[in-house]
């Protein structure tokens, strides 16, 4: 398992709060939570460049030195700020090689539909469900080869094809993917345009003559 996963370099911090959170961001450092079951909950911080390089690989579990042994952490949650849309913190759980998990894992979508082929258009409903397996059997991304859809079909959560060793904790009646015909374009019929005569001009021949509404006198 420990050539699996990258190396995470995690650092403990003495203070709490959010000034100290504040000055930690500053300088270019994301604090982090550290949590397991049973165990005292740790304060640390990580380097927000090594984060970041981190999350674009796909992980979620990493291999970590803590008090001076090696351990593996899951990245449960990731706090973004409401503005800047930077991260402001991160909750890592401790999790043991021998023990099941529930996580997140994102659905990919390869090959092109026979329904595209056709003028139908390709809609996404699920990017990612949830799973349970241990650790080692984590899957970075579950690829989904949607070759066959035609137009007017779909495929469920149930309809995945995935390893004995993971089971779907997601509802298998959800769509993950359908195909839908194109939109059919309706062409708006011309307004039929009134045609107007000057006084004492007769209509052209063939079209209708308009009553002439009758005019009241009054009587003195």
């Amino acid at each position: 398992m420990a050539q699996q996963y990258e190396q995470l370099n995690l650092a403990e911090r003495a203070e709490k709060g959010g000034r100290s959170a504040r000055i930690l961001r500053k300088d270019g450092i994301i604090p982090a939570n550290y949590y397991y079951k049973g165990e005292e909950n740790i304060n640390l911080s990580v380097v927000k460049l090594e984060l970041l390089k981190s999350l674009r690989s796909g992980h979620r579990i990493f291999e970590v030195t803590l008090k001076g042994s090696t351990q593996y952490v899951m990245l449960k949650e990731i706090q973004y700020h409401p503005v800047t849309d930077d991260i402001i913190h991160i909750d890592l759980m401790r999790i043991r090689r021998d023990e099941k998990i529930n996580i997140s894992v994102p659905l990919v979508l390869e090959g092109t539909a026979t329904g595209v082929k056709e003028g139908g258009v390709v809609m996404q409903n699920l990017t990612s469900i949830e799973i349970n397996c241990l650790p080692a059997d984590v899957p970075e991304q579950i690829v989904i080869d949607i070759s066959d859809l035609e137009i007017l079909t779909s495929l469920k959560v149930e309809d995945l094809d995935v390893s004995e060793k993971l089971e779907i904790l997601t509802s298998g009646d959800l769509t993950v993917v359908s195909c839908q015909p194109p939109k059919e374009e309706v062409e708006e019929e011309p307004e039929e345009e009134e045609i107007e005569l000057e006084e004492g001009e007769e209509p052209e021949e063939g079209a209708e003559k308009s009553e002439p509404e009758e005019e009241k006198s009054e009587e003195s």
